[in-house]
């Protein structure tokens, strides 16, 4: 694990590379850093503007390079949008580093956290607000892929999916409540209690792998055959006796089964 003063100190030493880099006129801190809120955890996020007459594909292979014959990297990878290249680099302290590569017409605050360290930025954007018929829509699509998922026995793909269900319903609740933030799925700790108790009550693995034994249903499409389909999605989720210890009178640790239950 790496520590804050070796964070700063590789940051310290990019921005300079920055500073140094005839082909980037101007760099920003983004994330937690721009905003007050670093802390032993974060990462490094950093935005580069390239100059117009160099191509953001050539800087970042001249960094990548650098990286890592200069830092202990394990790995990286790319993450392209808005016409923006984002790498992201790993070092095997566990420090995550994030670059991102701006043409030049694009370099701007996209969100609040945004501090430019040298140079100009253009205009600031805000960013574009979620959809909410389409995160509705993917809702109900996960849903429908969790019920036949579930159905087969297929029990990984179901936790899959309810996590796809539960990801779009956070996000609608953001949606509603506009001051909870939700970019890159960093959720914060105020959403509103009702969605956290909602979301800790109902995770996926205890849906699929606690939950009541099955019903049958024949199958139209299996000659006879029957599917299995459990009561979870029926409303409440009855979960069958499992082992757990627990000490005794004498403080020797000893099975028993303890019989819970959770709300649909």
């Amino acid at each position: 694990m790496f520590s804050i003063a070796q964070r700063r100190a590789v940051r310290d030493g990019l921005l300079s590379w920055a500073r140094d880099d005839a082909q980037v006129s101007a760099a920003a801190l983004v994330g937690s850093a721009a905003t007050g809120r670093e802390d032993a955890w974060s990462d490094i996020d950093l935005a580069l503007r390239v100059v117009p007459a160099a191509e953001p594909e050539e800087v970042s292979a001249r960094w990548t390079a650098r990286l890592y014959d200069e830092y202990d990297v394990a790995h990286h990878l790319d993450v392209v949008a808005g016409g923006v290249l984002y790498r992201v680099f790993l070092l095997t302290s566990s420090l995550q580093i994030d670059i991102s590569f701006w043409p030049d017409d694009q370099f701007r605050a996209t969100e609040p956290g945004f501090k430019l360290v040298f140079g100009t930025a253009n205009t600031p954007t805000n960013p574009a607000s979620p959809d909410p018929d389409h995160l509705a829509g993917m809702g109900w699509l996960y849903g429908l892929h969790a019920r036949s998922a579930i159905a087969r026995g297929r029990r990984w793909q179901a936790v899959m999916m309810l996590d796809g269900v539960r990801d779009q319903i956070i996000a609608l609740a953001c949606v509603r409540y506009a001051s909870i933030h939700t970019m890159a799925g960093k959720l914060t700790n105020s959403r509103p209690n009702c969605l956290t108790s909602s979301c800790e009550r109902a995770p996926a693995r205890r849906m699929i792998t606690n939950c009541a034994e099955p019903t049958r249903y024949p199958s139209e499409h299996s000659s006879g055959r029957s599917v299995v389909m459990t009561r979870r999605l029926r409303g409440a989720l009855r979960c069958r006796r499992r082992p757990s210890l627990a000490p005794d009178a004498e403080g020797h640790l000893v099975r028993r089964d303890v019989r819970c239950s959770f709300d649909g």
